[in-house]
């Protein structure tokens, strides 16, 4: 099984797969967020293709791209033939809704817990999508890139007080 095999079938079942590329040689790849779960099942039930090991699922915020500034990437390895690929998928922060792969993947739940958790975006069909790690009462998604790195009028950060 060689990536330009998976990309072929890919393409020939799903043409609204978009964003090819092969960094360090894992074939990475974009779907369009409400086609994610169809992708992922035909991935795990495909007998020529059988990723049927999630091996990561998380989130990437864009601020840049406009109405896809938020990212869900899922990392997929077929242990039989040991191939790796990786499914992005975009939402925006208006509507970050996407279809849970729990269905699929039950080793997704925690995973989206936490990518929800840090990044909010809802995964619909989710069995238990709450905090996870952080408290109740936050009103905002830390791994979010809406707040300046550090406070701008701390002195201790100054280039003078490191001599340069």
């Amino acid at each position: 099984m060689t990536n330009e095999t998976i990309k072929q079938q890919l393409s020939e079942h799903f043409p609204a797969t978009t964003e090819w590329e092969e960094p360090y040689g894992m074939l990475t790849f974009s779907v369009p967020a409400g086609d994610n779960l169809e992708v992922l099942q035909y991935l795990y039930n495909n007998e020529s293709m059988q990723f049927q090991f999630l091996t990561d699922l998380t989130g990437i915020h864009y601020p840049d791209r406009t109405g896809e500034e938020l990212c869900v990437v899922y990392h997929l390895h077929n242990l039989v033939e040991n191939v790796r690929i990786r499914m992005k998928c975009y939402v925006s922060v208006a509507n970050p809704d996407i279809h849970s792969a729990t269905s699929v993947f039950s080793g997704a739940n925690w995973m989206e817990r936490e990518t929800y958790d840090f990044f909010g975006i809802n995964f619909q069909g989710h069995p238990d999508l709450r905090r996870i790690l952080n408290v109740d009462e936050m009103d905002y998604f830390p791994m979010r890139k809406e707040y300046p790195m550090e406070d701008p009028t701390r002195m201790d950060k100054d280039d003078e007080m490191f001599g340069r």
